[in-house]
């Protein structure tokens, strides 16, 4: 009976693996989804970095789907991607190109996919000095450690339908991280009101980088409490 129980459950991941493949992919076919399934076969590996998908330029091979909610889970075909492993490891050949669309990028194939809000969440924040200037560092829900600075500013937009905050941080390329509420109110806590080309300002400062989040004037109706 134990030897039936594995062989099931082997299956069933194996089908589950399988099945992340293109919607009318036409061109695809085998030979490009070999990419995607090096990808998949590499799941219960170490962990690597990021691809360098900038450096790439394959086909476009067409929609996956697949979708990225605004809590942070993937799914494909509506189901949750319950297998961390393999969710980090297509984080890791993520790409945003300037049509604003996100695909997921192989050497060989390049696959649309949705992405709700931003692909990635900030879920923790580390406040440390450098040369006596402040040093903010995030570790995303996929495992990346980012120093906000120039290279990786800090944005704040302002939600029309409430007046409430949403901060993002750019992680690599176009791809960005929308910060957890937790960790939105650890940098809120750690604004100043500053002057900035002669306007009182509130923000925040990192690698000798100043992040503006909203005029001073605006800092007494900010609805921290509400949803975003």
């Amino acid at each position: 009976m134990a030897k039936s129980g594995a062989k099931t459950g082997e299956k069933s991941r194996t089908e589950s693996e399988d099945a992340v493949q293109p919607a009318g992919s036409g061109k695809g076919g085998a030979d490009g989804l070999s990419g995607l399934q090096a990808l998949i076969s590499r799941a219960g590996s170490r962990k690597r970095g990021p691809a360098p998908v900038e450096k790439w330029n394959p086909e476009y091979g067409g929609e996956l789907d697949m979708e990225i909610r605004a809590d942070g889970r993937w799914f494909y075909l509506g189901t949750p991607i319950a297998r961390k492993a393999l969710v980090e490891l297509f984080s890791t050949v993520l790409r945003r190109d300037e049509d604003g669309e996100t695909y997921l990028v192989t050497p060989v194939e390049r696959y649309r996919i949705r992405v709700e809000d931003a692909p990635f969440l900030a879920v923790e924040m580390h406040a440390s000095e450098r040369g006596g200037e402040p040093v903010l560092t995030f570790r995303t829900n996929v495992g990346d450690v980012i120093e906000a600075g120039p290279e990786n500013p800090l944005r704040f937009i302002t939600v029309a339908e409430n007046g409430g905050i949403k901060p993002y941080l750019l992680v690599r390329g176009r791809l960005e991280a929308l910060l957890t509420r937790p960790v939105m109110y650890e940098l809120m806590a750690r604004g100043e009101e500053i002057e900035q080309d002669g306007e009182a300002v509130f923000a925040v400062r990192s690698k000798d980088a100043v992040f503006t989040i909203m005029p001073a004037s605006e800092l007494a109706r900010l609805a921290v409490g509400e949803d975003a």
